[in-house]
């Protein structure tokens, strides 16, 4: 997904937002965990191969010595067959989540089952999960180490040197204060609302609202000189309480965003953008009358407890009054606000489409589209002192001018309430108290998990400190799960599929010579980010890491407060990049992120560690087909988003450009049409039973990247297969490599999810379904359908 503003979540990432590391969705249980970490498991897994053995009398044993080591093979139908534990270890995943019936299932016809079968059988969902996938398998996996770390004492020998050492202790005392904090439920519970009521009534001072001395018991609209009072002076009431949402991570009526310009990537711009989600996820759940009903009855429920809780604590009952005032007509005015705002945001595929959100605007005629936001007001409170945009991206101007029609018509009060209830949804899993518990339900039931339920405490907390201090976790997973031969052999694979990439550009004669040309000097200049940073922190530098979260305060007694502290310090730093050169060192995603993604002005491709670990990433011993499938692919999906529907406007030096010449636009855009109508075939079914499709137009730039990265990663893996051929696997030998190469490559999209979750996807996600990328992209590999002699050779699909 490509975006206006390049934070992790619009950075064309491999998976859908949050999918591995539990944003949206929860992990798996323990006894999914990779096999690699369960000894039972390879106990099972080595009795299966021993009666492998037995069943296969045309089988001969030798023994090889090697390196002082013994390492066992055997010869079958003229390859050799790993027996090492390593290839033990990594055959018997494969054939867990392969269908145990896969004999008589035919690839050609169903591979999400013939591969994943086993697998979704294996995963149930949990009360509290919505989905669970191959990749929130992997992430639990990390998360057990990360724990450990997190809840043992600091190793005083970590690190040698005594100023690092200094500093390393520093930051690992703040990481484990964060954790602690989080995990002190007690505190929590005792402290309550009560945080979440102090941002409250900051908002009511900022934005307050003259009720005349008058009891508003019903829904009523104040006088037009307020009204005018409330917008239209230069430190407008609505500005300065938008700025200080803004100050602390709350997006209301307009998403800023601070990234590099895409024109001139090397500065960086101001943006301004429709919000990604109004208050219900999207604006089809505006049109279902019993999700609103529901909604409504949810904002009731909370502001009403909110009242409760501060009345008691508060000076001011009037003013708490009038706050957290909720009587049927005002909420039913902030679920319309809502609703009309989402239906003036521009359609999912238009706001990833940069031709449609590309669009600079001076700061005068920005003021001129919404004159109630105070853009002076707001940038003095943000921005650098003395910064004044020299343009502003606007990604939909006639989104601002619907909300410029709704503040001339909203009644401040309903104002006030809408930005009272954008905090509380913002921070509503910071506190818990039985205030916002209707909201918490409400939630997961939209979600399909159990409203009561709740995952442990723990995998709550590591979330929330590699959300908080994301880059100081990095830093000790790193040490502990990553290493410099992965951090080498990734990068070989990188380059390899580099290689096949370029081969593909110089056969692609739809293409003009010229637009070839610089398509390959594309390529060249791609920059790999593999692992880690090592700029912007270092992550193995401890000191640069306590320089780059010196700001933040963080204490083991007040999770709210390290919450809070963490939003602000995260504003500043995006607001502070205004007027610098763009810094290209940046990574938008943690070490421990189970995703990578392509950054178009950065033309830049980034694969975490996290990412980097089985069933995707293995040791380069094993056959090289077992990491060239599924890493191999992953690699190439990436490199070809800077191919795809939105990455081709982008030139070698990212810089949004028209640099294809009108033919090859022609040529590439019929091709494209036959992924649109191809993927906007499959369907899934809503809880009602209805049937919905996929939208093949929004995630065009997805499916386009999984079909030309898996033929990329298989043509980079034939190659290497001539130079050091791989050995067959045990309880697999009866499939080819190349076989095996396909069979390995869904290894991250085994999943499944809750049929509302599923819907949620539908409408916001660029990424077909998990069981849709697997079927359309083999539809589309000819190589796939030679490897399993399917009566269709030709693909279904195919631009690169």
């Amino acid at each position: 997904m490509t975006g206006n503003n390049y934070n992790e979540e619009e950075a064309a990432p491999l998976l859908a937002n949050g999918s591995a590391n539990g944003d949206t969705q929860n992990d798996s249980d323990l006894k999914s965990v990779s096999p690699f970490s369960q000894k039972l498991s390879i106990k099972q897994r080595l009795q299966c191969l021993g009666r492998w053995l037995r069943n296969n009398v045309k089988i001969l044993s030798l023994v090889a010595l090697l390196s002082g080591g013994v390492v066992a093979m055997v010869v079958f139908i003229g390859h050799t067959i790993c027996l090492t534990p390593a290839c033990v270890i990594a055959a018997a995943g494969i054939l867990e989540n392969m269908s145990p019936d896969h004999h008589s299932i035919n690839p050609c016809e169903d591979f999400s089952k013939f591969v994943c079968g086993g697998w979704e059988q294996k995963h149930d969902l949990r009360p509290d999960q919505d989905s669970v996938s191959s990749g929130s398998v992997m992430y639990e996996s990390s998360q057990q180490t990360l724990r450990h770390l997190l809840e043992s004492p600091y190793s005083e020998n970590a690190v040698a040197e005594s100023a690092k050492k200094s500093a390393d202790r520093v930051i690992f005392d703040k990481l484990q204060s964060a954790y602690d904090a989080c995990m002190d439920e007690k505190t929590i519970q005792d402290r309550g609302s009560g945080p979440l009521l102090e941002i409250l009534r900051k908002v009511g001072e900022y934005f307050p609202v003259d009720t005349d001395g008058e009891d508003r018991s019903s829904f009523s609209t104040l006088s037009n000189q307020h009204q005018q009072e409330v917008f239209n002076s230069e430190e407008n009431p609505l500005t300065k309480a938008i700025a200080y949402l803004a100050s602390i991570g709350v997006d209301a009526l307009v998403a800023f965003g601070v990234d590099a310009d895409e024109k001139n990537p090397d500065s960086v711009v101001l943006s301004m953008s429709a919000l990604s989600r109004p208050g219900l996820p999207s604006k089809e759940y505006y049109q279902d009358r019993d999700v609103v009903k529901s909604y409504g009855n949810t904002i009731g429920q909370v502001l009403e407890g909110l009242l409760r809780e501060a009345q008691p604590l508060s000076k001011s009952a009037v003013q708490d009054r009038t706050i957290f005032e909720c009587n049927e007509d005002l909420v039913k005015a902030v679920v319309q606000l809502e609703s009309d705002l989402a239906f003036a945001s521009p359609a999912e595929e238009d706001a990833e489409d940069v031709t449609k959100y590309y669009n600079p605007r001076s700061l005068t005629e920005v003021r001129s589209i919404i004159p109630q936001l105070s853009l002076p007001c707001l940038l003095s409170t943000l921005a650098p002192s003395g910064f004044v945009p020299q343009k502003i991206i606007v990604g939909s101007p006639s989104y601002l001018e619907a909300v410029s029609r709704q503040l001339e018509k909203t009644a401040p009060e309903t104002l006030r309430a809408y930005l009272v209830w954008k905090t509380v949804q913002a921070y509503v899993d910071e506190v818990e108290d039985d205030a916002v518990l209707p909201l918490k339900r409400f939630n997961k039931e939209l979600q399909g998990k159990d409203p009561d339920s709740s995952e442990e405490r723990w995998r709550t907390c590591v979330r929330a400190t590699d959300r908080g201090l994301g880059w100081i976790l990095s830093k000790f997973f790193v040490e502990e799960a990553f290493s410099k031969e992965a951090k080498a052999f990734g990068d070989q694979i990188i380059y390899d599929i580099k290689d096949q990439f370029v081969e593909k550009l110089r056969g692609a004669k739809w293409m003009s010579p010229e637009v070839r040309d610089v398509a390959v000097e594309k390529v060249h200049q791609i920059v790999q980010k593999i692992g880690y940073p090592t700029k912007s922190p270092d992550v193995l530098d401890p000191e640069a890491i306590e320089k780059y979260y010196h700001g933040v305060h963080i204490t083991n007694a007040t999770y709210f407060g390290n919450s809070l502290n963490i939003a602000k310090f995260k504003s500043h730093r995006e607001w502070a990049k205004l007027g610098k050169p763009t810094n290209r060192d940046e990574w938008l995603m943690t070490a421990v992120t189970v995703n990578a993604y392509y950054n178009p002005p950065g033309n830049e491709i980034v694969f975490p560690a996290g990412i980097m670990q089985p069933p995707i990433f293995y040791d380069p011993s094993l056959p090289p087909y077992i990491s060239y499938g599924p890493f191999g692919s992953i690699s190439g999906h990436e490199l070809t988003h800077a191919f795809d529907s939105n990455g081709r406007h982008y030139d070698q030096n990212g810089n949004y450009t028209d640099w294809w010449d009108n033919e090859t636009v022609n040529a590439f855009k019929a091709k494209e049409q036959c992924f649109v109508d191809q993927y906007s075939n499959f369907t899934i079914l809503d809880p009602q039973g209805k049937e919905l499709h996929v939208n093949g137009r929004l995630t065009l730039g997805e499916n386009i990247a999984d079909a030309g990265g898996l033929s990329a990663a298989f043509h980079a893996w034939k190659k290497i297969e001539k130079k050091r051929p791989g050995q067959l696997l045990p309880g697999l030998q009866h499939f080819t490599k190349e076989q095996m190469f396909f069979i390995t490559y869904p290894s991250l999209f085994c999943g499944k999810a809750r049929k509302e979750r599923a819907v949620f996807l539908i409408h916001k996600d660029a990424h077909s379904p998990s069981w849709a990328r697997i079927l359309g992209t083999v539809a589309n590999s000819g190589e796939f359908k030679e490897a399993f002699n399917c009566p269709k050779k030709e693909p279904t699909c195919k631009i690169w």
